[in-house]
């Protein structure tokens, strides 16, 4: 197989990762920089990937009983005070309203970073009896957070989103509540995104501003940083007694509900670029890619060609096979590097001598194999190979973190570790996760469950309390 570079444009990943990435959001027609700083517009192309996450989840809300809503994306501030925790959170991002342009406001409206206040607010109002409860509700907007340094769909001022909220009679209803969302977030994963998320709790310093546990899905980068991809949140009755949530139980008694909130963002479409792109551009996975199968004529103007391959093209679409059939008369070779660069998983290559003798090429985007098929059995195999690469995408990725996930038990070849990238293991007490974030710049990603590396800890050289799993992250 050739590793010829075929688009020369672009930065290779082990030369300047940043870059790399940065030149494939504008040179795959992702995004591009709007006039304000830190706001973007998503192009058609990159937008199409996430209506693709949108589709997979918004069929796993409505199986799990979730309906959508749509709360008002300003908020007084007076409402936004009532839970402290969760302000404090928030307040250094906040962007606020404060005049109409004529008058100034009596009261600033801040500009939703997220919509929990929102939400109790509206369930204070609804909520009255056990028989009102569960309320699954879940949202897509956008969200404002006056971030200081930003990079296109990793972090950004204003990034699209879903956020669940939902709130229940009893504890054990809502933390159920919490796992399944994680384990609905974990299956775009392995379904859709062929991303190995690591799933797992927040410890308290990395929690959410008010929750009482957070859960967290995290991605591995091919440069070895960590990305939280989405999170879970169980919040107890905190908010529900912020903000007066009652319900008369079975038994006639008031009690305050119990509350979770969990979401993802386009953050995932930075994540799918970092796991699995590559020195020719993007690597799309089947399922997420806006187009999953182009169809390129040689000689599109030869007549039996262009009847081919619009043959092969209309019973693609009748497998509800996204195809793309470019008929255009710009050269093959400008095709190929094209559709490269956008990384469609399937390019199928068809001309009059391919005719003659009954087949088509089709080349595989992730690996560049070429392999020829009989015209006859392109709409059969196509289904297959799609499912193929995504398959051979996620082993792949899988196969990445299991060879950077170590373990560490001394602080000196935890730091070693670091440097490479990747994952470490750590058994720590809690005074040290925030000396090792001072001294090394890791964070926290999840809590390890299981028995202790170490009895002491190698940071304080006090007894370990538990295993953490340590990344450098975005």
């Amino acid at each position: 197989m050739s590793n010829k570079k075929l688009v020369e444009s672009i930065t290779s990943r082990d030369k300047d990762f940043a870059r790399w990435y940065t030149e494939i959001c504008l040179e795959a027609e992702l995004m591009d920089y709007s006039d304000v700083q830190g706001f973007i517009i998503y192009r058609p192309y990159g937008y199409g990937i996430w209506e693709n996450i949108q589709d997979y989840l918004n069929k796993r809300f409505k199986e799990t009983n979730h309906k959508n809503v749509y709360m008002p994306m300003l908020i007084p501030e007076s409402l936004f005070q009532i839970e402290k925790d969760h302000v404090d959170g928030f307040a250094p991002e906040t962007a606020m309203v404060t005049t109409t342009g004529e008058n100034k406001l009596a009261e600033r409206l801040i500009i939703r970073p997220t919509s929990e206040v929102l939400f109790a607010k509206h369930y204070a109002k609804i909520i009255e009896s056990h028989r009102d409860l569960p309320k699954l509700y879940n949202q897509w907007c956008s969200v404002v957070r006056w971030e200081k340094t930003t990079r296109p769909f990793l972090r950004g001022k204003e990034f699209l989103w879903q956020e669940g909220h939902t709130a229940h009679a009893t504890k054990e209803e809502a933390v159920e509540e919490t796992l399944r969302m994680l384990k609905i977030y974990e299956d775009l994963g392995k379904e859709v995104l062929a991303i190995p998320f690591v799933t797992g709790k927040k410890t308290e310093s990395e929690k959410f501003a008010g929750a009482i546990d957070t859960y967290t899905i995290e991605a591995l980068m091919y440069d070895g940083k960590a990305l939280q991809s989405g999170t879970s949140h169980y919040f107890g009755q905190d908010f529900a007694k912020a903000f007066d949530i009652k319900f008369q139980n079975k038994e006639s008694k008031t009690e305050y509900v119990y509350q979770t909130s969990w979401g993802v963002s386009t953050r995932l479409i930075g994540a799918v670029i970092m796991v699995h792109g590559d020195d020719e551009g993007l690597v799309l996975p089947p399922f997420v890619a806006p187009d999953q199968v182009v169809i390129i004529p040689i000689q599109q103007k030869n007549e039996k060609v262009i009847e081919v391959t619009n043959k092969i093209n209309n019973e693609l679409k009748e497998l509800n096979i996204r195809v793309k059939l470019d008929d255009s008369n710009r050269r093959p070779g400008w095709k190929f590097s094209e559709y490269e660069m956008k990384g469609v998983p399937l390019r199928i290559e068809i001309g009059p001598r391919d005719i003659e003798n009954g087949v088509a090429t089709i080349v595989k985007r992730h690996n560049r194999e070429k392999i020829t098929v009989e015209l006859s059995k392109i709409t059969e195999i196509i289904p297959k190979l799609l499912q193929e690469i995504h398959d051979e995408m996620y082993q792949k990725a899988l196969n990445h973190v299991n060879e950077n996930t170590n373990e560490a038990k001394d602080y000196n070849h935890f730091k070693e570790l670091l440097e490479q990238g990747g994952y470490v293991k750590l058994s720590i007490n809690e005074e040290a996760e925030e000396i090792i974030k001072e001294e090394t710049g890791a964070t926290a990603r999840v809590i390890v469950e299981g028995e202790m590396l170490t009895d002491v800890c190698p940071v304080t050289n006090k007894k370990t309390t538990h295993t953490i799993l340590f990344a450098r992250a975005y």
